[in-house]
């Protein structure tokens, strides 16, 4: 049976509250503790690195590059205390673990009406802000060389100022599973990772939608492809563009995505072969186009009454992605749709595939709403009218969740273990990785390669 060992983890730390915990952190452990600004935000936030230990091999830990994803901030400060109190995370391993606190503090910021609970399905909606694709810090649409944001350009900076042997981007599932994305394989992870989720009682994503064309590792271990430039849908679906989980491997980096679930979902974690998966992705697929048709009338009702309200395009952009590329992901799932020149017919489809598509299209739907909601509530009235259908719609798409999918809600300390215990599993195994081959700093090519030999795709 799970036990809360982490009972002053109850709630996500806002972006002053992990400034402020990292700070009194430092000053209990002034010798092996050290904090700095590494950057600053576009709003003017500070950019805190908190590092732990003096060995000459670092690692790289970067919480919250999804803003509304904050579990990666309680992790961190959970993981600067593990690392001070076991040496074998730092002297026995030579290591040094360096600790971005939040890659897009101004999009957590935005996030923080519901960050402190009560934790409802209905509540994280519609206070729900992730920034639009082009403004998500991890990515490098055009390029390194090319990435203006000043949070994009500070982790670029600290990647090739450490050249950590491991890094690792915190993130968390909405509704669904656990699962973790790699770029180079950690035999003996996907192991780990069901000891520790089996435990603690946190269903892995056995078909993880973000995954769903990329090589398996094992079970809800999942191989990153090297990036290729792609369109908007592309990106979200079929292939991993440029980004910084790639940036360092010129220094022979070993990125690990650690994906933690705030609600679960038990069918994710089913491989079994579906009765009849046709039947299921046309009602997936129909439900997204109907959702979308009925989000789409509400905006255009609302975009005429958005000139007063301060900042609306940043929330207005990820309600454009949304809605761009909804119907061909409705079209890519139907199996009544003929395929697309250029497009990837689905692969052999799992009841744990086939539960994740049904929870993606939902969540496109929620996200939609829960933005256009706060819209609405930032011009401070409803001349359009859309408030009442806006409630009804996001409660409704909710209860489905809960009721349809079986969600269930995971305390932030059981997210927050898991997480750690899997970000501590990928460092002893990069470490030994490590040890063995060596730094592969400056080898031509280095960035350019397959992450794992053609034959073993």
């Amino acid at each position: 049976m799970w036990r809360c060992a982490l009972s002053p983890l109850l709630r996500y730390p806002s972006v002053d509250e992990l400034a402020a915990r990292a700070a009194a952190l430092v000053a209990r452990h002034p010798r092996d503790a050290r904090l700095r600004r590494v950057g600053t935000s576009r709003a003017g936030t500070p950019m805190w690195l908190l590092s732990v230990g003096h060995g000459s091999r670092q690692a790289l830990v970067v919480a919250g590059p999804h803003a509304n994803e904050p579990v990666g901030g309680a992790t961190v400060l959970h993981l600067a205390e593990r690392a001070l109190d076991d040496p074998t995370l730092t002297e026995a391993a030579d290591a040094t673990w360096n600790l971005l606190l939040s890659l897009d503090p101004d999009g957590l910021r935005r996030n923080e009406g519901w960050l402190h609970g009560p934790y409802t399905l209905g509540r994280y909606f519609r206070h729900f802000f992730r920034p639009g694709f082009l403004e998500q810090p991890e990515w490098l649409p055009d390029g390194a060389a090319a990435a203006t944001l000043p949070e994009t350009r500070a982790l670029l900076d600290l990647q090739d100022e450490l050249r950590p042997f491991l890094q690792c981007s915190l993130h968390g599932v909405d509704v669904g599973g656990g699962f973790v994305e790699l770029t180079h394989d950690l035999p003996g992870l996907a192991g780990r990772v069901a000891r520790v989720a089996g435990r603690l009682g946190i269903p892995r994503e056995l078909g993880a939608y973000d995954t769903l064309y990329w090589p398996g590792l094992g079970p809800a271990v999942y191989r990153i492809p090297p990036p290729r430039r792609g369109d908007l849908a592309a990106a979200i679906t079929e292939a991993a563009v440029e980004s910084t989980w790639f940036h360092p491997h010129r220094h022979g980096t070993v990125t690990a995505v650690v994906e933690a679930p705030m609600w679960g979902v038990a069918t994710v974690e089913d491989g079994s072969e579906p009765v009849d998966a046709d039947t299921v992705l046309r009602l997936v697929s129909r439900t997204l186009r109907h959702d979308t048709g009925l989000l789409e009338p509400l905006l255009a009702r609302i975009r005429p009454h958005l000139a007063a309200v301060p900042d609306a395009e940043r929330l207005l952009a990820p309600v454009d992605d949304y809605l761009l590329v909804c119907p061909g992901l409705a079209d890519a799932w139907d199996p009544d749709v003929p395929g697309i020149d250029g497009g990837h017919p689905l692969p052999p489809l799992s009841t744990a595939h086939l539960a994740t598509l049904r929870i993606c299209g939902r969540r496109l739907a929620l996200r939609t709403a829960g933005l256009l909601h706060q819209l609405v509530t930032a011009a401070g009235a409803d001349p359009a009218g859309v408030l009442p259908e806006l409630d009804r719609l996001i409660d409704v798409w909710c209860a489905d969740y809960l009721d349809g999918c079986g969600a269930y809600w995971i305390p932030v300390a059981r997210q927050v273990e898991y997480q750690s215990h899997v970000v501590r599993a990928a460092f002893e195994l990069a470490a030994g990785r490590h040890a063995r081959v060596g730094s592969r700093s400056g080898e031509s090519g280095w960035g350019s390669q397959a992450a794992v030999p053609m034959q073993r795709e």
